[in-house]
C-alpha cells in the first residue's frame, strides 16, 4: 500500500495488528481494529455534511480518546482540522473560527459554553449526548456504518495549527498530510522506536509536537497511553501502570512533576522502563536534566528544536548531552541546516546567523497571510553564496527561521535569540502585542504601555507588563479584567507602574526597560 496520508498508516496498522492495543485512557482501551471502525464511523458521518472539499473543522475539546478519533476521522475525509487550545478565551476562538472559516466543530461538554458566547453558527458535534438537538459521537457509533474507502492525496492540506504572531493575532500555519507522514517517518526513525513501546500522551493534541506522538504510535503501530498533567502522583502513575516507555515532553512538565515532596517521588527502580524521554518548546536547565538523570536512569534524552513553519529541524544526540548541554544539535535525517549572514553567506564557527531549514517537514505557509508567508518560505536562492543550484533551479522552498544560532567547530549548532519579540513561556508562545492591545482597550487609565519578558528559569521566561497611567491601578484589578480576555499562561506575573515610560526615537525603549527591571528583580 502507497503511505500518502495518516489515514493510509491506520489502514495498515488495523491490517497488521487489529488486537493490539491503540489507545489507553486509564482503565480503557482501544485495539487498532476498534479505532479504524469508530473513525469510520465519524467520518462517514461528516461526508453527509455536504461541504465542499477543504473545509476546516474546529476541535475544541479537553484531551482523551474522543479526541483522537475526531483527529483522525477528520484526516480520513476531504476536510481540515483545526485543533483550538482549550484554554483560550471565546474572543481568541472566535478570531480562529472567523480566520478560516470553520463550518463545523467538534466539542465536549465543557466547551458548549464557551462556543456560545462566540460567532459559531455552523455544526456543533459534541463527544458525549448533552441534548436532544445535537449529534454526539455516542449516537454516530450506533447509527453509521464502518466501511469507508480514502484517496487523500499528499498534497491535500490536513491540519492548520494557529499560534501568536507578531501582528498580536493568531496565526495559522498550514500542514499538509505528506507534511504529518514525514514528521512521524523522522522522530520514529531517530528515536528507533520499537515494537514493544508505549509513548506517553501527556502533550496537547493542538500543537504538532502532540499530534506527532499520535502520528508515531500509529507508525510504528504502538500503543499511546493518554494523560493529562494535574498532579505529579498521578503522572507518575501513569507512567508506572501504563508501562511508558517513550515520554514526550516539555521543559514545563519537567519542572512540574517534580514541583513536589522528593519523599513523596517514586524510586528510579520503578521508572525504569522509560527508555526515551524527548523535549522541545523550550529551554532546558540543568536542574531539569539533572533531575530527568536521577529518577530516569535508562532513559536517553532527546533535545529538540522545531520551527513554526517547519515541524521539526534538529536534535541532540543523547550521547552529547552531558558535553555540550546548551546546544540544539544538528539537523534531523532528511534534512538540511545551514547558517548565513545578512550577506547570505555560509556563516564562520561562533559567528551568529540566521537559521534555513531545507528539505523534509516544511510547511506550506500561511493561512490567508502572503505577506507573512513570503517573510519566512523563501526561493532556495537565497542559499546561492551557500550551495551549488545545479541546472540553476531555484523554484526549491526553503524556511527562513527568524532564528539566530551560531554552529561550534563540530557543527553542533546553539540558539542565540530569535527575530522578533516573541515570549515563549511554559511551553507556550505568547505575543507581547496582543496583551499590550488588551491593556489598553480594556484598563480605563492606562496611557501606554509595553510587555515583554526576563529570564526564569522554571518557565523559561516569565511575562512583564510595564504601563503609565494618572495614577497607580491596583495589581488585582489589572489581572481581574486580563483574565477576561486571555489565557491564564498569558497573564503578566510582574506588573510595574511608570509614571511615563521612556521612548528611544518615538517608540517605547524596551531595551531600556527590560534592563531596569531585570536591575530591580
Amino acid at each position: 500500500m502507497s503511505v500518502n496520508s495518516i489515514r493510509n498508516l491506520l489502514e495498515i496498522a488495523k491490517e497488521i495488528a487489529p488486537e493490539k492495543v491503540a489507545l489507553k485512557q486509564r482503565e480503557k482501551t482501544i485495539t487498532f481494529e476498534q479505532l479504524f471502525v469508530k473513525v469510520n464511523q465519524i467520518a462517514n458521518y461528516f461526508d453527509t455534511l455536504n461541504l465542499p472539499k477543504g473545509s476546516r473543522i474546529g476541535i475544541y475539546s479537553n484531551k482523551g480518546i474522543e479526541q483522537v478519533i475526531a483527529i483522525l476521522a477528520i484526516l480520513s475525509t476531504d476536510f481540515v482540522i483545526v485543533p483550538i487550545t482549550r484554554f483560550l478565551k471565546p474572543e481568541q476562538v472566535n478570531h480562529i473560527i472567523n480566520d478560516c472559516n470553520i463550518e463545523c466543530i467538534i466539542t465536549d461538554s465543557t466547551k458548549v459554553e464557551s462556543l456560545s458566547n462566540t460567532s459559531f453558527e455552523g455544526q456543533m458535534i459534541t463527544f458525549e449526548s448533552i441534548n436532544s438537538e445535537g449529534v454526539s459521537f455516542e449516537e454516530l457509533y450506533k447509527y453509521y456504518a464502518a466501511q469507508r474507502v480514502c484517496a487523500i492525496k499528499g498534497h491535500d492540506n490536513a491540519v492548520i495549527t494557529y499560534s501568536f504572531g507578531a501582528t498580536g493575532f493568531p496565526k495559522g500555519i498550514v500542514i499538509s498530510h505528506r507534511n504529518l507522514i514525514d514528521g512521524a517517518r523522522v522522530v520514529s526513525s531517530y528515536l528507533d522506536l520499537k515494537d514493544d513501546d508505549v509513548i506517553s500522551g501527556l502533550l496537547s493534541f493542538n500543537v504538532d509536537y502532540g499530534l506527532n506522538q499520535i502520528f508515531c504510535a500509529l507508525y510504528r503501530r504502538i500503543p499511546l497511553a493518554i494523560h493529562k498533567m494535574v498532579l505529579p502522583n498521578d503522572f507518575f502513575t501513569h507512567l508506572i501502570q501504563d508501562g511508558v516507555t517513550v515520554l514526550p515532553l516539555m521543559p514545563i512538565h519537567i519542572t512540574q512533576m517534580f514541583d513536589e515532596d522528593p519523599h513523596r517521588l517514586p524510586t528510579p527502580e520503578q521508572l525504569s522502563n522509560v527508555r526515551i524521554i524527548t523535549s522541545s518548546g523550550g529551554k532546558l536547565t540543568s536542574e531539569m536534566r539533572d533531575n530527568c538523570d536521577k529518577y530516569f536512569p535508562n532513559a536517553e534524552f532527546f533535545s529538540m528544536h522545531g520551527l513554526s513553519e517547519a515541524f521539526r529541524s534538529a536534535f541532540l544526540d543523547p550521547k552529547q548531552i552531558k558535553i555540550r548541554p546548551d546546544s540544539i544539535g544538528k539537523s534531523i535525517p532528511d534534512v538540511d541546516l545551514y547558517v548565513i549572514n545578512e550577506n547570505g553567506e555560509d556563516c564562520k564557527p561562533r559567528e551568529v546567523g540566521e537559521l534555513i531549514h531545507r528539505g523534509a517537514c516544511i510547511y506550506k505557509g500561511y493561512w490567508n497571510s502572503k505577506e507573512d508567508t513570503d517573510i519566512r518560505f523563501k526561493s532556495i536562492d537565497i542559499l546561492k553564496k551557500v550551495i551549488d543550484l545545479e541546472g540553476a533551479f531555484t523554484d526549491e522552498i526553503v524556511v527562513a527561521s527568524g532564528d539566530y544560532v551560531y554552529r561550534d567547530e563540530e557543527d553542533y549548532l546553539y540558539f542565540v535569540s530569535r527575530s522578533d519579540d516573541m515570549i515563549k513561556t511554559s511551553g507556550y508562545r505568547v505575543s507581547p502585542i496582543e496583551i499590550e492591545s488588551v491593556v489598553l482597550e480594556n484598563i480605563p487609565g492606562v496611557i501606554s504601555c509595553a510587555v515583554f519578558s526576563i529570564e526564569n528559569e522554571k518557565i523559561e521566561e516569565e511575562i512583564v507588563l510595564v504601563y503609565s497611567a494618572p495614577s497607580e491601578i491596583s495589581k488585582n484589578e489589572i489581572i481581574f479584567e486580563l483574565k477576561k480576555h486571555l489565557a491564564n499562561y498569558m497573564i503578566p506575573s510582574l506588573i510595574v507602574y511608570k509614571k511615563s515610560i521612556p521612548l528611544y526615537y518615538g517608540e517605547i525603549d524596551k531595551k531600556a526597560l527590560k534592563k531596569e527591571i531585570k536591575d530591580r528583580v
